[in-house]
């Protein structure tokens, strides 16, 4: 709805209600109304315009609120309302409009308010309303806001707030515009007594805003016709404006003016008056926005404001009034904290902070207004240590503090101002109190100090609201925070973008590490140069107030918000000072946070604790309560002090310490020298007492050493922020889920040693002078520690000690004998298993190789490596200090040499220098020596092994030194004579040595550091003989020389390694030079020389020389063969490898028979020596392999020599063992594959050696295989390993690949057949005792085995019968001939004992073979031989016994989900049973009937198995297992219907085959057990109960007479044993009595015998359910039938009926020979008597079954009692009759009740019923009609 239906909508009313009092209103109304309807659009605008109808349209309006009826009054004010909305109103009818409300105003409140919405409608619609109208407007809302109604009032203020902003927004309209009217400029008196010209606006502006400040100060208005105005108000006005519109007063000197002379003494004497929260409260907000917005403009004003503010802030509480000098008294505490809140609120802006200082304190004369406020906030939050608290965490963890102990707090920066003794007395009252006062909320936290309200915004109150005491403490430490972040976020992005970000010319490098600001470089003229030296000057000038005052916040209880926040200012004035170039500020802040960092105390507790002699290597765990707070309080209780450690706010104060090192470590220079220091102390405490001792691992990078043993307390979340004082737990009472700050993130001991390790790490960022300065602190460090601990060895005078201590050019040991400057450390009481600085110092280095390298000596190299020798030369330095200088400097000089470049004037030098420094290290000053000196040139050596390894091959220079420090070991050092019995006992294993790769030998101990050091330089001289391709003949000959000092060392690793580097490194170099003529002569001669010497090694008595000698021997023969000629390969053979061979084994035989007589025990040197047999036959091997075509074949002699080859292998398989034997086959194995690509002149001798070969394995596989007695007992006492026998596999598998590619051929029927027995020898082998697992993969030699027979080619003849035959019998050894493994013991001891270790299943091998049973079968189906010899009935037999064991079966699978073994059978059994009725027919004649009935006869028994299986076992799976479990069985029933039915009717089948199957069926159709096992009921027990039980089952099946007259008397109530597989005997019955119908049509006189063969079986069946239901049923009366009898009965009745015979089928089967009358019977003798000529019709007829069940039939229809019944559905009624749909657990089958069945409705069938369907059949069958 529009504004005018709206309007229309009033006027109406208006009309309505003054119908009938005032009806001149209703006529105004009605024709206003008229106006409106005829052209609203028109009457609107001529309004507007002031048109003619104005008048008649206002007037209904006007006339209402005259009537002073207050809801005329309410409609026509509405009215009005949408006139002004609707900018109908002219401008002439506003002074009416206003007088009008004026008059209307003081009726009731619905009509203040609707005047007050109308006024503020009015004037903002129309703007042109100015001077005495615009007040006129103003006066009404001014006189509403004075009214008592509460509403009304704050709907006044409201709508005046409103006003006046609309008031000042006019003039910034006004200002844009360009052009102002003349006419419309007024003159306006200023203060001054100045005119000024104003326009209409600004002159509004001006003249409310000096109105209000008037109003504010209590004086009379010039412009608001107002008496009195509250103060509160007027400053709330007044605020708003200025908030609002500070850029317009700007613009405005007028305005500026009326701050100047009105508000600013309006302000200042609020201020100083006598205090009244809600006035000071609005004065203050507003003296707030004068220093933010005009503190330029009003400068001096501003000055006032600050200082008193400062004063205010500075005046405490609790002083006399006298000392406060306030004429009204203490100012209370609320208008201190207004005032603080208000400098929180300054301090914040930077910039204003900045302009303070420039307008100020800048100047000498200024009046210091920024010292002044830093001043004072430092008394602030000093003045009441008490309320703030001490936090224990600043002390530590497990540090007990001592009453009075001010000095600690000293320690902390907390001496300035006299703060200390404050502080440290409020302490120790602490302590000494406990409880009583900690828990009194003493500390400062957001949650417990502050207020959910800042008290300067509760403007709606009229008394100050509840303050808590600490309150204006915690603006302090805001204010500070405060004023540290607006110096860093100011010049840390300037400092990036000058030092950092700054453009770079072409090749200059990225700074990474920048100096500090240099003010003098930068622009005078930038602006940013100018407030950079302002804050510069600033900081210069607060910092000890600054720090004074946050190290002293800092050891207060302060929650962890806060303490965060102090922290970072700390880090940011750090980093500030840094970042300016002011290095004293920097290093103070610096020192400041190492001591908060690590507490002195911890130092020293930490040192008494562990000298103590606690446990202090256990790790912190969770503390109780008690020992919490006893960390907290400072104080031990008992034994349960936790170890010294570091607190997590320590921690964080060295995360910031580390932070700030790390980001001014470019411009840190001298000072690096105290921040190291505080980094030793933090290290000292996490390593627990330094550095550990050193492993003997090289390499571990930079900061190596460090070992953490951590005495950091890794608080819990119970534990994180322990705070004393409730207050000062608020921080950790939070979830311990949420982020916290990134200053108490990542805390814990790794960490902190990481952040620490990345400041050492940036080193490498550091430009050349920069690292001088860091390197030198460093080296300065570290010498003075180790001066410390030189000082405490004993026995040694001081000035010797300072003696010894010599540093590098620059760099003095200095000692400071007590304790270090920082840390506290009482070195000479606890001496230090490392250095720090030692330790950084080779990470440092590390980091900054290519300096090293490349860079001036004097920068890096000399301090590094002189300060390192000197170390590692000091004998009274600590050996741990010594060893690990010497492992860091080896680090430098194995390093250095790698990054060098291989080119330029560079690489001598820096080679000669590495080894120089290398050779000071190695060769010994002197004759005296101690462990440590040799474990020092053992490391020396160890790098000279890794610089050689490493860079050898890159040598120029310096071989001479190389040589000289290897021979300085040869001469073993002599023990001075004043070495004490203490140095000489020194064992050298205290510290860490290089792995070997064997111990010494213990005859050659008597020196072990004298050995230890042969050992690892003989390795260096090693390396030296693989690169002597670049000696010349005079470093040639040192080395031989130097070879033949370590030669005769007696160490047997020196003299086998000596020999092998002999032959290794000299011969390559001889054989090298020999190539040149003139050389020849000098190295053949040494060629020979070598050879010699190690042939007589070769039979050495020590293992390791005797098989170096044999390794060199045959790698020089591999290496030199290609060159040698025949007659020397025949020499070789002849006399170096057989004799080789004869020699070893001659000598084994005679040591281990030495041996034998010296001792009875068990000697390891046949195992060695068979090591030596095994090198050599694998060297043989080798040599054959590479050399037998090319050398050996072609020699005379080769035949011979193979011969004696082969028996060496021969006796080795009898005697050796079976390590040797199976290396021996394997050497076989290689040479045979050589043979293989002999072709021409050499076929020949391939085939005689081929045939010595398998003639040999032929007599080795007897002897796997052997029963003989005295063979088996000296095999038992060495049997052979699965290794060797599948090592033997592999050379007949070879043997039979040549062959085959020699010969072309597969071996002949006899030789496969003699292979095949010796596969099956190994196979089944049952006296190796490492077998392999073999459930569920092949075992090594199983696989090897089937490898073996796949080779065989199968298309000879002979060969598929042969191995279908072997693999069906593979097939069955899981059940026939698994074995568990012999043990050890049992095999030595030759005992038929086995023991359970193990157990050989052949389980694998079953699950691969069945299936390749199947595919070799399917492969040869086609083939009669498989069927004439046996075969098929072999295979089937082997799956007939997993089937019929079914599960009995072992497990199929160990770890994986293999099928059932009697499962895998069966279906690849079912895949060849569907082949052999196919194939068996189709081959027909080919095979004989005595093999088709085989064949059938295993097929059928395999059947029989499966069906009649012993299930039981399956009555504990799952419901859903066992239905799975029958269904598969289901597969077996079906594979007979249609793979083996249709096949027994053949004439060739024998008649008991097929009558075994159908009793076969009729077993399995079985639901229940027999009675045998049941007691007789009472009832049932007679004379002849056991001849008729007997009876009753008789084995086997009577002649079908007597079924219809043997009907039994007895029965019982007993329900019997049910099998649980019902659905599978209703499957068998189904095929059954499927057998016996006439359901096939095909091959109909096979169909007709299978039929009359089985038929008797199935008679049998059904009258057993039949005849035992009439003898049961009377004695069970009314007591039901089990479900399952029931279910039975009705199902055999149905089948009944349904069932329909071939003719002459029953007459069939009851004849002698039913085969012979299945089809044609003889004709019908009429001569028969009539009963006898029916019966024989009977029989004839397809429903003779019927006929011969009468007389049970009858019985059954007799039953007086109901009969089993069940309900079938129609559907089931209609189904056919199928062999495979069994009832299972349900009653239905193919029958229909008597009648018609109605369709979708259930049917009830029971037993009478069906009988009397049966008896129907009868009749019709005998044409008796219904």
């Amino acid at each position: 709805m529009s504004s005018l239906a709206f309007l229309v909508t009033e006027l109406q009313s208006l009309a309505s209600e003054t119908r009938r009092k005032h009806p001149d209103v209703r006529e105004a109304a009605e024709k206003s109304l008229a106006i409106l309807r005829s052209s609203p659009e028109q009457a609107t605008a001529n309004l507007a315009r002031d048109g003619p109808q104005s008048d008649d349209l206002l007037r209904p309006v006007f006339m209402g609120c005259a009537t002073k009826n207050a809801k005329v009054v309410m409609i026509s004010l509405g009215s009005l309302q949408r006139l002004i909305a609707l900018k109908a109103v002219p401008q002439s009818a506003v002074p009416v409009i206003i007088s009008t409300m004026s008059d209307c105003m003081n009726q009731g409140v619905d009509i203040q308010l609707r005047i007050l919405q109308t006024l503020l409608s009015l004037i903002t619609n129309f703007p042109a309303v100015h001077g005495q109208l615009l007040g006129d407007a103003l006066l009404l809302c001014f006189k509403l806001q004075e009214s008592r109604i509460a509403v009304v009032s704050s709907t006044a203020a409201a709508t005046l707030r409103q006003l006046v902003m609309f008031i000042i927004d006019k003039v910034v309209d006004e200002d844009r515009r360009d052009e102002v009217d003349l006419k419309t400029m007024v003159d306006v008196t200023l203060p001054m007594g100045e005119t000024k010209t104003l326009g209409p606006s600004a002159r509004d502006a001006y003249a409310v805003f000096e109105d209000l400040c008037l109003l504010a100060n209590a004086e009379r208005p010039r412009f608001l016709k107002l008496e009195v105005l509250r103060k509160t108000f007027a400053l709330e006005l007044i605020e708003s404006v200025l908030t609002n519109y500070h850029d317009l007063f700007r613009k405005h000197p007028e305005l500026l003016l009326l701050q100047r002379h009105h508000l600013s003494p309006l302000l200042l004497k609020a201020l100083s008056d006598r205090p009244s929260f809600p006035l000071t409260l609005r004065a203050t907000r507003v003296v707030f926005l004068l220093l933010k917005q005009f503190s330029g403009e009003l400068k001096t004003e501003s000055e006032v404001f600050l200082m008193l503010l400062i004063k205010i802030v500075g005046s405490d509480g609790d002083a006399d009034p006298a000392e406060s000098g306030h004429p009204y008294g203490p100012r209370p505490l609320w208008m201190r904290v207004l005032a603080m809140e208000i400098m929180r609120g300054l301090c914040s802006d930077a910039e204003l902070i900045r302009n303070v200082w420039e307008r100020y304190d800048a100047d000498e004369g200024g009046s210091k207004v920024f010292t002044s406020l830093i001043t004072a906030l430092k008394r602030l939050v000093t003045e009441k240590p008490v309320l703030l608290g001490v936090c224990a965490q600043m002390f530590g963890v497990g540090v007990s503090t001592s009453s009075g102990s001010s000095s600690d707090l000293t320690s902390y920066g907390l001496d300035v101002g006299g703060v200390a003794g404050m502080v440290a007395t409020a302490a120790s009252a602490t302590v000494s109190a406990g409880l009583s006062m900690i828990g009194s909320e003493a500390g400062l936290s957001l949650h417990g100090s502050g207020m959910k309200l800042q008290c300067i915004d509760q403007l709606d109150k009229a008394d100050s609201p509840v303050i808590p005491e600490s309150y204006v403490y915690l603006l302090g430490l805001q204010c500070l925070v405060a004023l540290c972040e607006g110096f860093a976020s100011f010049t840390g992005p300037l400092y990036n973008s000058l030092m950092i970000q700054r453009p770079r010319a072409a090749g200059e490098p990225v700074v990474r590490a920048p100096p500090a600001l240099d003010l003098s470089a930068l622009p005078a003229d930038e602006p940013t140069t100018s407030q950079l030296r302002t804050v510069h000057d600033m900081v210069e000038s607060g910092w000890p107030a600054l720090l004074a005052a946050l190290s002293f916040l800092i050891s207060t209880n302060l929650s962890d918000e806060l303490f965060v926040e102090v922290l970072a200012s700390y880090q940011a004035l750090t980093t500030v000072a840094g970042m300016l170039g002011l290095a004293t500020p920097r290093d103070a802040f610096f020192t400041s946070i190492a001591r908060l960092a690590i507490p002195t105390r911890v130092i020293s507790s930490l040192d008494t604790y562990s000298s103590s002699g606690t446990h202090h290597t256990e790790p912190i765990t969770p503390r109780s309560a008690a020992s919490t707070l006893s960390e907290n309080l400072g104080i031990t209780l008992g034994s349960s002090a936790p170890p010294p450690g570091l607190s997590e706010r320590n921690m964080a104060c060295l995360k910031v310490l580390v932070t700030s090192a790390l980001f001014l470590a470019g411009s840190l220079g001298e000072s690096w020298f105290n921040i190291l220091e505080g980094l030793q102390n933090a290290d000292y405490v996490f390593t627990i007492r330094g550095t550990k001792p050193m492993t003997a691992k090289r390499g571990t990078g930079p900061g190596a050493g460090s070992a953490p043993g951590s005495r950091v307390s890794s608080l819990s979340s119970s534990q994180s922020s322990t705070q004393v004082g409730g207050a000062g737990n608020q921080g950790a009472s939070q979830p311990q889920s949420a982020s916290r700050h990134p200053l108490l993130a990542d805390l814990d001991p790794e960490s902190m040693q990481h952040a620490i390790q990345r400041l050492f790490d940036a080193s490498k960022n550091l430009d050349d002078d920069a690292f001088r300065h860091f390197v030198s602190s460093l080296c300065k460090l570290s010498a003075a520690m180790i001066g410390m601990q030189s000082e405490a060895q004993e026995n040694v005078p001081e000035s010797e000690s300072l003696d010894e201590l010599v540093t590098s050019p620059g760099l003095t040991l200095y000692v400071e004998h007590h304790r270090r400057r920082v840390s506290g450390i009482h070195m000479p009481k606890t001496p230090r298993s490392g250095d720090f600085g030692v330790s950084k110092l080779g990470g440092v280095a590390m980091l900054n190789i290519h300096r090293l390298i490349y860079r001036s000596p004097d920068v890096a190299w000399d301090p590094i490596t002189e300060h390192l020798l000197t170390v590692i030369r000091n004998a009274l330095a600590p050996p741990t200090v010594r060893t690990q200088a010497a492992r860091i400097l080896d680090d430098i000089l194995v390093v250095v040499p790698r990054n060098l470049s291989s080119t330029g004037e560079l690489q001598p030098k820096v080679q000669r220098r590495v080894l120089d420094v290398l050779a000071r290290q190695v060769i010994p000053d002197s004759a005296v020596t101690n462990s440590t000196t040799v474990e020092v040139r053992r490391m020396g050596f160890e790098t000279l092994h890794q610089i050689l390894q490493a860079s050898g091959h890159t040598l120029v220079v310096g071989w001479e030194t190389i040589f000289e420090m290897l021979s300085s070991v040869c001469t073993p050092a002599t023990l001075p004579s004043t070495a004490t019995a203490e140095s000489l006992s020194t064992p050298t294993t205290a510290v860490p040595e290089t792995p070997r790769r064997k111990p010494a030998p213990l005859g050659y101990t008597n020196d072990r550091g004298h050995n230890s050091l042969v050992k690892i330089a003989f390795q260096s001289l090693t390396l030296v003989c693989d690169s002597l391709s670049s000696l010349s003949p005079e470093h040639l000959r040192l080395c031989i020389s130097t070879l033949g000092q370590f030669g005769r060392q007696a160490d047997t690793n020196i003299a086998l390694t000596a020999a092998e580097s002999l032959l290794w490194g000299v011969s390559d170099s001889i054989q090298a030079k020999r190539k040149d003529a003139e050389m020849e002569p000098e190295y053949s001669g040494l060629w020979m020389f070598l050879l010699l010497e190690v042939l007589g090694l070769c039979t050495d008595a020590r293992p390791e020389v005797r098989v170096g000698a044999i390794q060199t021997l045959f790698r020089t023969l591999q290496l030199y063969g290609t060159t040698l000629s025949l007659d020397t390969w025949d020499e070789c053979i002849w006399k170096i490898t057989f004799p080789l061979l004869d020699a070893i084994t001659a000598t084994a035989q005679q040591a281990i028979a030495d041996a034998d007589d010296e001792d009875s025990t068990a000697d390891p040197a046949d195992l060695q020596w068979d090591e030596s047999r095994i090198l050599a036959l694998q060297s043989i091997g080798s040599i054959f392999h590479e050399f037998l075509l090319t050398k050996i074949m072609p020699l005379e002699s080769f035949l011979k020599a193979w011969d004696v080859f082969v028996g060496h292998i021969q006796t080795s398989w009898r005697n050796d063992s079976r390590l040797v034997t199976a290396t021996a086959l394997r050497c076989l194995d290689k040479s045979i594959n050589a043979l293989a690509t002999g072709e021409g002149d050499l076929a020949g001798k391939t085939k005689e050696a081929l045939a010595t070969v398998w003639r040999a394995c032929d007599e080795m596989g007897a002897l796997v295989a052997t029963r003989d007695a005295s063979q088996q007992a000296k095999l038992h006492s060495n049997p052979f390993t699965q290794e060797s026998l599948m090592a033997f596999v592999d050379v007949i598998r070879s043997t039979r690949s040549v062959g085959r590619n020699v010969e072309r051929h597969e071996w002949s029927l006899e030789r496969l057949e003699r292979l095949m027995s010796i596969l099956k020898g190994v196979l089944t082998y049952q006296n190796s005792t490492d077998y392999r697992p073999d459930v569920d993969a092949l075992s090594p030699v199983q696989a090897t085995v089937m490898q073996a027979i796949d080779g065989v080619d199968l298309s000879s003849s002979g060969a598929p019968s042969l191995v279908l035959r072997d693999l069906s019998e593979y097939a069955t050894l899981p059940f026939l001939a698994a074995f568990d493994i012999p043990s050890r013991a049992s095999v030595v001891s030759a005992t038929p004992s086995r023991s359970t270790a193990g157990r050989v299943t052949y389980i694998a091998l079953s699950k691969k073979i069945m299936p390749v049973l199947v595919e070799l079968f399917l492969r040869f189906k086609g083939q009669s031989a498989i069927y004439l010899d046996g075969t098929v009935e072999r295979i089937c037999s082997a799956y007939a016994i997993p089937i019929k064991m079914k599960y009995e079966c072992p497990q199929p699978s160990k770890f994986g989900k293999d099928p059932p073994l009697w499962k895998t059978a069966t279906n690849n059994f079912l895949r060849i049973v569907k082949e052999c009725g196919p194939q068996l027919r189709e081959l027909g004649e080919d095979i004989p009937d005595a093999q088709q009935e085989g064949i059938w006869r295993q097929i059928i028994e395999t059947f029989r198995g499966g069906i009649l299986a012993d299930c039981s076992a399956a009555d504990s799976f799952p419901l859903d297992v066992q239905e799975a479990e029958e269904n598969f069985d289901l597969a077996l029933i079906a594979a007979l219907e249609i793979d083996v039915v249709p096949y027994l009717g053949d004439p060739c089948i024998p008649d008991y085959l097929i009558v075994q199957l159908s009793r076969v069926l009729h077993q399995g159709s079985q639901i229940r057990d027999a009675d045998d096992d049941l007691p007789p009921s009472p009832a049932s027990i007679t004379d002849s109960h056991w001849d008729t039980r007997t009876r009753r089952l008789s084995q086997d099946f009577e002649k079908v007479e007597k079924f219809g007259t043997d009907v039994v008397a007895l029965g019982t109530t007993e329900s019997g044993h049910f099998r649980p597989r019902e659905r599978f005997s209703y499957w068998c019955l189904d095929l059954l009595f499927l057998i016996c119908s006439d359901t096939a049509k095909d091959r109909i006189p096979a169909r007709r015998r299978l039929a009359a063969l089985s038929l008797p079986s199935m008679l049998e069946r059904c009258r057993a359910t039949l005849v035992n239901y009439v003898a049961d049923e009377t004695l069970r009366g009314n007591l039901p039938f089990p479900r399952a009898r029931e279910e039975e009965l009705l199902y055999v009745l149905q089948k009944l009926l349904r069932l329909q015979l071939w003719p002459g089928t029953l007459w069939a089967a009851l004849s002698d020979v039913p085969s012979q009358y299945c089809v044609d019977q003889p004709a019908i003798d009429q001569s028969l008597e009539p009963a006898q000529l029916i019966a024989d019709a009977v029989k004839r007829s397809p429903k003779a079954h019927l006929f011969h069940f009468y007389p049970v039939l009858c019985e059954i229809v007799s039953i007086p009692r109901r009969t089993p019944s069940a309900w079938i559905s129609p559907e089931a009624l209609s189904l056919t009759n199928s062999t495979l749909s069994p009832l299972g657990g349900s009653t239905g089958s193919d029958r229909r009740a008597n009648g018609v069945v109605e369709h979708g409705r259930p049917v009830e069938l029971d037993a009478r019923s069906l009988v009397k369907e049966c008896l129907k059949e009868v009749g019709k069958e005998m044409g008796v009609r219904q």
